[in-house]
């Protein structure tokens, strides 16, 4: 009876956790990740916090810290200040709708147009999915109120 108990306990709270997390949306979620600090940062200071945070949904393929790194300070530092073109870079990470990992494997040499306009080519490979032949999805279907995030190890770039 007592592990029945903790058991039921036990789902209880992983069932509010989990709700807790799709209560949030996709920059709710990404505020709250320690790896998600320049990204953040970058959303900001583009002015796109609140679109972001609307209805939705949208997929945001979000390049992680180490892959902000990849492009130097100086060029972090310079987009950060250009808030045109780095709207036009963030833009490129997201797309509209809610694309699921395994919607995006069907998308295997096709490409997916983001919210600047732009498209990026996915591919299947090696068991992964690239962006652009060179951008990796390390991590899925990071479900958010408004939406879905895939993480990357690199920033795409139009």
């Amino acid at each position: 009876m007592y592990r029945a108990l903790c058991l039921a306990a036990a789902v209880a709270i992983f069932s509010v956790t989990a709700l807790r997390a799709e209560e949030k949306t996709i920059v709710g979620i990404a505020a709250g990740n320690e790896n998600f600090k320049t990204l953040v940062a970058a959303v900001k200071a583009a002015g796109l916090v609140e679109a972001l945070e609307g209805k939705g949904p949208f997929t945001v393929f979000a390049p992680t810290d180490e892959a902000f790194a990849k492009l130097g300070k100086d060029k972090i530092e310079a987009l950060l200040k250009d808030k045109e073109a780095l709207g036009a870079i963030l833009k490129y990470h997201v797309v509209s709708g809610k694309v699921l990992a395994a919607d995006a494997v069907k998308l295997d040499g096709k490409s997916a147009k983001t919210l600047n306009g732009k498209k990026f080519k996915v591919e299947v490979k090696d068991g992964g999915v690239l962006l652009n032949g060179k951008v990796k999805v390390v991590k899925t279907d990071i479900t958010a109120s408004n939406g879905v995030i895939h993480v990357i190890d690199a920033v795409l770039v139009p």
